[in-house]
């Protein structure tokens, strides 16, 4: 009786959120495989079966190759400059200043911003003549005027600088809670043993924020391969291509030209592609972390 009623309960807790899983989750992907297979306009039956074409066409394109290494770029670029200015900003306002409560709240309002504000908002910065244009003619610097938007060399560039605007709120206030969640006495007994502040920041604060950097890391990581509503509303991956996404290009093929099927294909491989790296980091990164959650709960 007792095993028949642990199942019911886990029956009635784990059921409604399994149900929510396969139909919004599980469903969806093989309905975009099944149709990744077919040379299909979304309108009418199903056309031409063509097998793996669209995948062999997607991944041989030079555009999509293209995509896929603006995602690759924007995700070195955010492990490089995103990750220590979040760790940066995050010990600075871990420390006791006069107004770090609205210090805090500064920066993390841009991630509370939808998107599409996000994207409107720096649209009208970034236009030719616009508030970054009089600005910087304003102090001087009108030789670093440019078209932020429209030059192929910096555009991706200037997105990444209004993705950075706009998510690294987020990565200060995971690494806040995490430095509030040491205790004191350890910053102590490292001073009392004759540690600087940046003997103790790196021997002490940045190994206890270890798994909460890898947190941020996998989530930064799938953020930038899925990036598309900030890219979309600014630029539709332009000009030529220079700021196009795996995520653009598969919106740009799927629902602008009506190419569903290649679509389908599209999103079947940039699917395999977060699915094989969330994988690959949970075995190799998060791993020690769970294990180490699990043997604390166990115990």
């Amino acid at each position: 009786p007792g095993r028949v009623q642990k199942r019911l309960e886990l029956a009635l807790l784990l059921g409604p959120a399994l149900l929510l899983f396969v139909g919004f989750v599980l469903v969806p992907i093989g309905v975009a495989a099944y149709y990744s297979v077919y040379d299909w306009t979304g309108f009418g039956a199903l056309q031409k079966f063509v097998g793996v074409d669209n995948y062999v066409q997607a991944i041989t394109g030079p555009v999509f190759q293209q995509a896929i290494v603006h995602n690759i770029l924007i995700v070195g670029l955010s492990l490089v400059v995103q990750l220590p200015l979040s760790i940066g900003l995050a010990l600075l306002l871990n420390r006791r200043l006069r107004g770090r409560a609205f210090l805090r709240l500064v920066v993390f309002a841009p991630y509370v911003l939808a998107e599409a504000t996000t994207a409107v908002i720096w649209l009208l910065l970034l236009q030719p003549n616009g508030f970054v244009d009089t600005m910087l003619r304003g102090v001087g610097l009108g030789g670093l005027v440019h078209q932020w938007l429209a030059d192929t060399d910096i555009v991706l560039y200037s997105l990444f600088v209004v993705i950075t605007w706009k998510y690294i709120g987020f990565g200060i206030i995971l690494l806040l809670a995490a430095l509030q969640g040491i205790p004191p006495e350890l910053r102590e007994a490292a001073a009392l043993d004759g540690a600087s502040p940046w003997q103790t920041t790196r021997h002490v604060l940045l190994p206890l924020l270890g798994p909460t950097i890898r947190v941020w890391i996998f989530l930064s990581v799938i953020g930038s391969l899925q990036l598309f509503e900030v890219v979309w509303i600014m630029t539709q991956g332009g000009p030529a291509n220079a700021s196009t996404t795996m995520a653009t290009y598969l919106i740009d093929h799927g629902f602008k030209r009506y190419q569903f099927g290649y679509g389908s294909a599209v999103a079947v491989i940039l699917f395999v592609i977060c699915f094989a790296f969330a994988l690959l980091y949970q075995r190799f990164a998060l791993r020690r972390d769970t294990e180490g959650a699990l043997t604390r709960i166990a115990g």
